[in-house]
């Protein structure tokens, strides 16, 4: 059976949501997962599964588009692994009234891509709280993701 990790940061809990569905609908599919809150995480579990998923918000405080603080250090170490094995998606939710929108998603995905991860699926970005259309595109996301595990 395949395994999943699954990191969030999630300030509003709109993150929290997407990465319990996204959890939901992984184990539907028969994928052993774990979730962490990302300042809990070690970036060097990422190496023991086969799927990584991150859903980060973006804190948009003096500069707009920064990771979270909660998320700098698993960041940093993610930096210095090789993933080449494995899997990757990434999510999150941000707020289109700032001038950096979910930036922090741009931000995972290129550091995911430099570690050798494959990207399973094309990233996922949602305005504030997600909506039916928001849980329909991370349907698309959960089953891309599945297909290139199993692949």
């Amino acid at each position: 059976m395949a395994e999943a990790l699954i990191v969030y940061a999630s300030l509003t809990g709109n993150n929290e949501t997407i990465a319990t569905y996204v959890e939901e609908r992984l184990k539907a599919a028969g994928i052993d997962v774990t979730s962490q809150e990302m300042s809990q995480a070690v970036a060097d579990d990422l190496q023991d599964v086969d799927l990584c998923v991150v859903a980060s918000y973006t804190y948009s405080g003096v500069t707009d588009g920064e990771l979270p603080d909660e998320a700098l250090d698993f960041y940093e170490d993610l930096q210095t692994l090789d993933l080449s094995d494995q899997v990757f998606g990434v999510c999150g939710s941000g707020d289109t009234t700032y001038a950096q929108f979910a930036t922090a998603v741009d931000m995972f995905e290129q550091v995911f891509k430099a570690t050798g991860a494959t990207q399973g699926s094309p990233s996922v970005k949602i305005d504030l709280a997600p909506t039916a259309d928001d849980f329909a595109q991370l349907d698309q996301f959960t089953d891309k993701l599945v297909e290139a595990v199993n692949a």
